[in-house]
């Protein structure tokens, strides 16, 4: 039996602009089952960003309402963590007790295996080296890679993602992505990931939910039929990746 963790219902945002409202999402509605890995997918402009955010409770909807697991969001919850583009590091923190720094308020574990766990995922990321430096001593891809481990560690029930990986390079976009998809096994995490990469949505998410814009607008929903582990070159995920493409308009035969 499935249970619903995020029910967006009849979702509308407007935002007012210097010559006009501008209508940044139109009548959205999206059931998003508890522990499923949801991709937004869709160009520039048509409302992903603006829709995690009114999930996350940092937006308000103009129009309708969203649930969280049954509770009407009214505002930011601990139980919903959120990956924003840009990092968030404490400056006056190294990366190791930056990334720690939501474990130690954990008091189901200890310290010793709170430092484990960061040091582990430090170094599957190449920044076990870097675990004593400070953000400003990083690169921005870098800060990135730390602020995402930091995030996965953690452990919401819900993980709200935006963009997450777009400034990260291809080698550790792709070891951040595996590293998503073992957490998510592990905790049963649902997570909303916004993307407008067809490939990372391909390989990441159980359903594509393919937005257009003018206004923003979901115009449809793809189950993705790829067993787990997805292999990039194989054909079925090139077939299935294509067919994607098509239906955002980006590709002709």
């Amino acid at each position: 039996m499935f249970i619903l963790a995020i029910d967006i219902k009849n979702v509308s945002k407007s935002f007012v602009t210097k010559d006009k409202d501008f209508m940044a999402l139109k009548n959205i509605n999206l059931h998003v089952d508890d522990g499923e890995l949801i991709c937004l997918l869709g160009p520039s402009g048509c409302g992903k960003t603006t829709l995690l955010r009114m999930v996350g409770g940092l937006e308000k909807p103009d129009e309708g309402e969203i649930y969280d697991r049954g509770e009407l969001v009214t505002g930011p919850s601990k139980d919903r963590g959120f990956i924003f583009q840009q990092y968030s590091l404490f400056p006056w923190l190294n990366v190791l007790d930056n990334v720690m720094f939501g474990l130690n308020l954990n008091k189901d574990t200890s310290k010793e295996e709170n430092l484990a766990a960061a040091e582990r995922y430090l170094e599957r990321v190449g920044l076990a080296e870097f675990k004593y430096s400070y953000p400003h001593e990083l690169s921005g891809g870098m800060k990135q890679r730390v602020a995402i481990i930091r995030s996965l560690l953690n452990h919401t029930p819900v993980l709200l993602m935006d963009e997450p990986f777009s400034a990260v390079d291809m080698l550790n976009r792709h070891s951040l992505q595996e590293q998503l998809i073992g957490v998510w096994k592990r905790f049963n995490t649902t997570i909303l990931f916004v993307t407008h990469d067809v490939d990372e949505a391909v390989y990441l998410a159980d359903k594509i939910v393919i937005m257009d814009k003018n206004p923003g607008r979901i115009q449809d929903v793809v189950e993705v039929p790829l067993e787990r582990p997805r292999q990039r070159e194989s054909r079925e995920f090139l077939d299935f990746q294509d067919e994607i493409e098509k239906l955002l308009g980006v590709w002709e035969p």
